[in-house]
């Protein structure tokens, strides 16, 4: 059986302050397949964001285990990829230089990536808008440029954390269908934060359901869809699509929590 990339073992986590302390998240523990996508939803508080900051290595786990690779996350040199809810491009500097930043800073500046660049310009639709600056670029763009921004680092794991909130109801649609569609072709295994059921449902593999603070499992709802290689927005048409978004709101709806 091959290894998963990723692997929480009974992980807590406890936010202190200086008068109290929250436990956040309670003996959480799942498994993260190569190549496979996972959203969590829940509700606001339930250390959804959190969970994420630990397998980008930004905090650590009060208690628990989590492995990359099999291998114990501080000694894993896995290369994790984050799209948060902006696309923070720097305004200054063009969409090209947006898309070299994290390689300059990587000292990873060569000829092999730059093609990369271009070849994924090219392929998603923004090559004749390279030498623009992120305010002359719609919001759907920007966040494509975004994720380019992350796949030229060649992540194994992509984290993302509702990147598609801030924007109008219909780009929201086109841009998840495109970087869902993205994300399957390149075959990175990927963790989704949102609010959205439909969303969750229409670009994953499997969803899982936290409850309130403390954030535990409440539910791991595996996908199945009978015709294959639906897109996350033909997804939405299929017939199973309405029986999931049922199953799924059932388990979150005693949360007590409003969601789209």
């Amino acid at each position: 059986m091959a290894t998963p990339i990723l692997e929480f073992f009974n992980v807590n986590f406890i936010y202190h302050t200086i008068s109290s302390e929250t436990l956040s998240l309670k003996d959480i523990s799942f498994k993260l397949d190569k190549n496979e996508f996972i959203s969590f939803v829940g509700p606001s508080g339930c250390g959804k964001t959190t969970l994420l900051n630990m397998v980008a290595g930004l905090i650590s786990s009060t208690s628990g285990e989590i492995h990359l690779n099999g291998i114990p996350i501080e000694n894993s040199d896995t290369n994790v990829g984050y799209m948060l809810q902006k696309d923070h491009l720097l305004e200054w500097r063009t969409i090209y230089k947006n898309l070299t930043l994290g390689l300059e800073i990587q000292h990873k500046l060569d000829q092999h990536h730059l093609d990369m660049i271009d070849d994924l310009l090219k392929t998603y639709g923004l090559w004749d808008f390279r030498n623009s600056y992120p305010r002359q670029l719609s919001g759907g763009m920007r966040q494509r440029a975004a994720l380019i921004r992350t796949l030229v680092l060649s992540p194994e794991i992509l984290l993302l954390d509702e990147p598609f909130s801030a924007l109008d109801y219909q780009t929201r649609l086109n841009v998840s269908n495109d970087i869902g569609s993205i994300i399957k072709e390149k075959g990175i295994s990927t963790l989704l934060v949102t609010h959205d059921l439909a969303e969750a449902i229409s670009m994953s593999d499997r969803v899982i359901v936290l409850t309130k603070r403390p954030g535990t499992i409440k539910s791991i709802i595996p996908l199945h869809f009978a015709t294959p290689g639906l897109t996350p927005k033909t997804r939405r048409n299929a017939p199973e699509f309405t029986k999931y978004y049922n199953e799924i709101w059932e388990a979150v709806h005693d949360e007590n929590e409003d969601f789209d």
